[in-house]
């Protein structure tokens, strides 16, 4: 993928989240499969479903309930307590695969994911 439209992608993509956040709404399971293209075109509208783990927060307090897909979930969920920049975290991460094709973090397991997320340490080799 070009980068200018990875760029196009996760312009639309954040200005989707700037929307839910600014209502007070967090996604909370922002990954690939949870978005979606409105037709097969470079200039399709982006869609993003799966409300389903989304919550209403208060900027004010930090959430603790951990939610989300181990690839995309922020160091701060992993501790339990985040706020709505999870979603920003995830959204790096879908750009991170939109340019090199892979996760930064990996793992055998949903926990040496989740290590590895905490760890912090990832390489673009290419």
């Amino acid at each position: 993928m070009t980068e200018a439209t990875a760029a196009k992608i996760m312009k639309q993509i954040l200005s989707a989240l700037t929307y839910c956040h600014s209502s007070n709404i967090v996604h909370r399971d922002l990954k690939p499969e949870n978005v979606l293209l409105e037709k097969n075109d470079v200039d399709a509208t982006i869609k993003i479903i799966d409300f389903g783990t989304a919550d209403i927060f208060d900027p004010e307090h930090k959430m603790t309930t951990k939610s989300g897909t181990p690839f995309y979930i922020a160091p701060e969920v992993i501790k339990n307590s985040y706020g709505c920049k999870c979603d920003v975290w995830s959204a790096g991460v879908m750009l991170y695969i939109l340019l090199c094709g892979y996760p930064p973090f990996s793992g055998k397991s949903d926990q040496e994911i989740m290590t590895s997320v905490l760890k912090g340490k990832y390489t673009m080799i290419g």
